[in-house]
Protein backbone atom coordinates (compact mmCIF):
# COMPACT_ATOMS: atom_id res chain seq x y z
CA UNK A 1 0.00 0.00 0.00
CA UNK A 2 2.88 2.31 0.97
CA UNK A 3 4.47 2.15 -2.76
CA UNK A 4 1.45 2.80 -4.06
CA UNK A 5 0.68 5.77 -2.39
CA UNK A 6 4.60 7.07 -3.10
CA UNK A 7 4.05 6.18 -7.06
CA UNK A 8 0.79 8.19 -7.01
CA UNK A 9 2.70 11.16 -4.93
CA UNK A 10 5.53 10.94 -7.42
CA UNK A 11 3.20 11.14 -10.27
CA UNK A 12 0.97 13.69 -9.30
CA UNK A 13 4.51 16.09 -8.40
CA UNK A 14 5.54 15.23 -12.05
CA UNK A 15 1.97 15.58 -13.37
CA UNK A 16 2.00 18.86 -11.78
CA UNK A 17 5.28 20.22 -11.97
CA UNK A 18 5.43 19.24 -16.19
CA UNK A 19 1.96 20.71 -16.56
CA UNK A 20 3.42 24.44 -17.57
CA UNK A 21 5.53 22.67 -20.11
CA UNK A 22 2.82 21.44 -22.09
CA UNK A 23 1.60 24.65 -22.59
CA UNK A 24 2.67 27.66 -24.77
CA UNK A 25 2.77 28.62 -28.17
CA UNK A 26 2.01 25.94 -30.71
CA UNK A 27 5.29 24.63 -32.49
CA UNK A 28 7.17 24.87 -29.73
CA UNK A 29 9.56 22.42 -29.19
CA UNK A 30 11.53 23.15 -26.20
CA UNK A 31 9.05 22.91 -24.08
CA UNK A 32 7.64 26.15 -22.13
CA UNK A 33 7.45 26.68 -18.60
CA UNK A 34 6.14 30.03 -16.64
CA UNK A 35 7.98 32.14 -14.73
CA UNK A 36 9.10 30.37 -11.23
CA UNK A 37 10.32 32.31 -8.33
CA UNK A 38 12.85 31.50 -6.08
CA UNK A 39 10.32 30.77 -3.23
CA UNK A 40 8.04 28.16 -6.18
CA UNK A 41 11.53 26.53 -6.42
CA UNK A 42 11.72 25.95 -2.51
CA UNK A 43 8.17 24.59 -2.23
CA UNK A 44 8.99 22.61 -5.31
CA UNK A 45 11.95 20.89 -3.40
CA UNK A 46 10.15 20.83 0.02
CA UNK A 47 7.64 18.52 -2.11
CA UNK A 48 10.30 16.06 -3.71
CA UNK A 49 11.72 15.54 -0.41
CA UNK A 50 9.32 14.20 1.33
CA UNK A 51 7.75 12.30 -1.49
CA UNK A 52 11.50 10.52 -1.91
CA UNK A 53 12.11 10.21 1.64
CA UNK A 54 10.03 7.66 2.37
CA UNK A 55 10.88 6.51 5.14
CA UNK A 56 10.58 10.07 6.80
CA UNK A 57 14.05 10.36 8.44
CA UNK A 58 14.97 13.27 7.19
CA UNK A 59 17.34 11.74 4.93
CA UNK A 60 16.69 10.80 0.93
CA UNK A 61 19.32 7.84 0.28
CA UNK A 62 19.91 6.90 -3.32
CA UNK A 63 18.30 3.52 -3.04
CA UNK A 64 14.96 5.53 -2.05
CA UNK A 65 15.11 7.50 -4.74
CA UNK A 66 15.86 5.49 -7.07
CA UNK A 67 13.15 2.97 -5.75
CA UNK A 68 10.53 6.28 -6.44
CA UNK A 69 11.67 7.01 -9.90
CA UNK A 70 11.71 2.88 -11.01
CA UNK A 71 7.47 3.08 -9.15
CA UNK A 72 6.84 6.08 -11.49
CA UNK A 73 8.65 4.60 -14.48
CA UNK A 74 6.58 1.69 -14.15
CA UNK A 75 3.36 3.61 -13.25
CA UNK A 76 3.47 5.57 -16.38
CA UNK A 77 4.46 2.31 -18.81
CA UNK A 78 8.53 3.49 -19.29
CA UNK A 79 9.72 6.89 -19.84
CA UNK A 80 9.72 7.37 -23.59
CA UNK A 81 11.61 10.85 -24.50
CA UNK A 82 13.15 11.40 -21.50
CA UNK A 83 10.62 13.16 -19.85
CA UNK A 84 8.89 12.92 -16.40
CA UNK A 85 10.86 10.15 -14.78
CA UNK A 86 13.73 10.55 -17.05
CA UNK A 87 14.11 14.06 -16.06
CA UNK A 88 13.59 13.26 -12.49
CA UNK A 89 16.27 10.48 -12.72
CA UNK A 90 19.21 13.05 -14.08
CA UNK A 91 18.40 15.72 -11.76
CA UNK A 92 18.71 13.28 -8.71
CA UNK A 93 21.90 11.97 -10.26
CA UNK A 94 23.22 15.56 -10.48
CA UNK A 95 21.99 16.03 -6.73
CA UNK A 96 23.52 12.81 -5.50
CA UNK A 97 26.83 13.03 -7.18
CA UNK A 98 28.61 10.29 -5.21
CA UNK A 99 26.57 11.18 -1.92
CA UNK A 100 24.87 7.96 -1.19
CA UNK A 101 22.41 9.86 1.18
CA UNK A 102 21.22 13.34 1.25
CA UNK A 103 19.49 15.62 3.94
CA UNK A 104 16.84 18.18 3.38
CA UNK A 105 18.70 21.10 4.09
CA UNK A 106 21.67 19.39 1.31
CA UNK A 107 18.88 18.63 -1.28
CA UNK A 108 17.31 22.15 -1.00
CA UNK A 109 21.03 23.54 -1.59
CA UNK A 110 21.38 21.52 -4.76
CA UNK A 111 18.16 22.74 -6.03
CA UNK A 112 18.68 26.50 -4.94
CA UNK A 113 22.01 26.50 -6.07
CA UNK A 114 20.60 25.48 -9.71
CA UNK A 115 17.96 27.63 -9.62
CA UNK A 116 20.07 30.36 -8.70
CA UNK A 117 22.16 29.62 -11.84
CA UNK A 118 19.37 29.92 -13.73
CA UNK A 119 18.15 33.38 -12.66
CA UNK A 120 20.54 35.69 -14.86
CA UNK A 121 19.47 38.76 -14.37
CA UNK A 122 19.24 37.91 -10.41
CA UNK A 123 15.83 39.13 -9.80
CA UNK A 124 14.40 35.93 -7.86
CA UNK A 125 12.75 34.89 -10.73
CA UNK A 126 13.74 32.46 -13.88
CA UNK A 127 11.55 34.00 -16.66
CA UNK A 128 10.77 31.70 -20.12
CA UNK A 129 13.45 33.55 -21.86
CA UNK A 130 16.24 32.96 -19.11
CA UNK A 131 14.93 29.32 -19.39
CA UNK A 132 15.46 29.36 -23.43
CA UNK A 133 18.34 31.59 -22.85
CA UNK A 134 20.02 28.47 -20.54
CA UNK A 135 18.57 25.99 -23.18
CA UNK A 136 20.45 27.67 -25.99
CA UNK A 137 23.94 28.13 -24.37
CA UNK A 138 23.75 24.25 -23.48
CA UNK A 139 22.82 22.95 -26.73
CA UNK A 140 25.77 25.03 -28.35
CA UNK A 141 27.98 23.80 -25.98
CA UNK A 142 27.30 20.34 -26.56
CA UNK A 143 27.42 21.54 -30.32
CA UNK A 144 30.82 22.30 -29.64
CA UNK A 145 32.65 24.53 -32.50
CA UNK A 146 29.50 23.02 -35.23
CA UNK A 147 27.38 25.27 -33.06
CA UNK A 148 29.72 28.49 -33.28
CA UNK A 149 30.31 30.42 -36.06
CA UNK A 150 34.03 30.20 -36.57
CA UNK A 151 35.70 34.02 -36.00
CA UNK A 152 36.22 35.96 -38.48
CA UNK A 153 39.75 37.58 -38.94
CA UNK A 154 39.86 41.16 -39.14
CA UNK A 155 40.11 43.31 -42.13
CA UNK A 156 43.67 44.15 -43.02
CA UNK A 157 44.08 48.07 -42.49
CA UNK A 158 45.54 49.50 -45.79
CA UNK A 159 49.27 51.24 -45.18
Amino acid sequence: MTKLLVTAAIGAAMVATSAGAQQGPAGDRGGWMKDQTRQEAQQRADMMFQMLDTNKDGTVTKAEAQEAITQLQAARGGDQDGRGAGRMQRMLDTAFGTAQSLTRPQFDAQILARFDAADLNHDGTVTVAERQQLRSERQAARGGAAAAPAPQAAPAKPQ
